[in-house]
Order: structure tokens, then sequence, then C-alpha cells
């Protein structure tokens, strides 16, 4: 019985220790949550990248407004990898511009989005911007 204890209590400081984000002296541990407008595109092995995307841009986690939708860009030059999407239905939204809210996971080459809601803006997708592509 002891043994298990202490099993456990490893355990539950592992995944303390690996939920714990990295800090970085003058920063927050705080991941912002963003929105994102941009083409849905399925890649092999059923990833779901969001290409020709806008700057990402301060949001909450829920669905947007129809003010939001009405109002956002179509196009920008970015593209991000999203996560944490099986319960969307990612496929109905297939090449669709769409917003994106998540958690921002800023990386290289590719930073994420840790989905929070998807909505359509168009059936299709717009072309991107003219100038030197961007992989934020």
């Amino acid at each position: 019985m002891r043994l298990t204890a202490i099993v456990l209590g490893c355990s539950l400081s592992v995944s303390a220790a690996m939920a714990a984000p990295a800090q970085t002296p003058g920063k927050t541990d705080k991941v912002d949550i963003v929105a994102v407008t941009g083409c849905l595109r399925e890649n092999p092995a059923n990833t779901w990248t969001l290409v020709n995307a806008t700057d990402p841009t301060p949001s909450n986690a829920n669905a947007p407004s129809p003010k939001e939708v009405a109002s956002a860009p179509k196009a920008g030059k970015n593209e991000f990898r999203l996560i944490g999407v099986a319960e969307f239905n990612l496929p109905s939204h297939r090449d669709h511009t769409v917003i994106v809210k998540g958690l921002y996971i800023k990386a290289t080459p590719t930073s994420r989005l840790n989905v929070t809601s998807v909505t359509m803006v168009a059936p299709s997708c717009e072309q991107a911007p003219k100038g030197p592509a961007a992989i934020h």
C-alpha cells in the first residue's frame, strides 16, 4: 500500500511538472486566446492547417458573434497547424474560409492553435494577399 502511494505521488508530480509551462524571466506563463481567419486545409495523416491566415488577434474562446464574422478579414499570409480538433467536424469545412479561435502556441517553423471554436465565414477560400509569405 505504501508503494502505491509513492508511485501515485511521483506520477502526480511528473504530471504537474509536464503541465507547467517553462518560465522565461520577465514573461508570464499565460497562453493567449486568439482569433485567426484563413482557409482550412486537410493534410495527410488527418492533420489540419489554416493557410492564407490573418495575424492572430486577441479574443475569447467562444464562437464569434455574427458581427465578428461579417467584419473578419478573409485572408492573410500566415499558416497555423491546428491541434485539439477531434471534437470539431472539420471535414465539413474543408477548403472553406473559417474563423478559428484557440490557444496560440508560438513555435518555429509553424505555430499552432489549440482550437476552441471553428466558424465558417465563406464556402470557398480567398487568395492570399501579394507579398512575402510568413509562417507564424
